[in-house]
């Protein structure tokens, strides 16, 4: 098996999922629900990368506004290149977490957990805070998984041809 284009596949389906966050989460605000019933939202935070071209020619741009004023990466956009990298905020009750996901592997990065208080009471299990921030790292993967799987469910259906047309027309507006 090829291996470099199983990474091209994935890369591409990373890019697609990326691209269409984007475009989800800037319509308005979206709600997804956990398996418990709990609900969260997300949209695209402050920073956005999108990459172009291959080999020598590659181009990257690389938008970082406080504001989420991304209409350079929306160019980038415009002109054929594919969302490489973007900084999610995942938002659930007075919580957030915040990290970066690529499209090439998935991999996340930076992520920031919602605080955790550092009191140290008396009696206090010397293992609950470690167990409280592995709950939050947990719980923000869990939210991931369940985007992803609504984008995959949408991906693999016969709904997707319109979802990608609604895509190209915002990309287009």
């Amino acid at each position: 098996m090829d291996l470099s284009l199983v990474e091209r596949e994935n890369t591409l389906l990373g890019q697609d999922f990326l691209t269409w966050l984007w475009f989800k989460t800037d319509q308005d605000a979206v709600l997804f629900k956990l398996e418990d019933n709990r609900t969260f939202t997300l949209h695209m935070e402050q920073k956005l990368s999108v990459q172009g071209g291959e080999g020598e020619t590659k181009a990257t741009a690389t938008v970082s506004s406080p504001a989420g004023e991304m209409s350079e990466a929306k160019t980038g956009l415009r002109t054929g290149k594919k969302v490489h990298k973007a900084q999610l905020m995942f938002a659930m009750d007075q919580d957030e977490w915040l990290v970066t996901v690529s499209a090439v592997d998935f991999g996340l990065s930076g992520l920031k957990t919602p605080k955790i208080s550092t009191k140290d009471d008396e009696g206090d299990d010397p293992d609950a805070k470690f167990l409280e921030k592995m709950f939050l790292l947990e719980r923000c993967l869990e939210m991931f998984d369940v985007v992803y799987t609504q984008f995959l469910n949408l991906r693999l259906s016969k709904d997707w041809a319109e979802e990608a047309a609604r895509v190209k027309l915002w990309i287009n507006g």
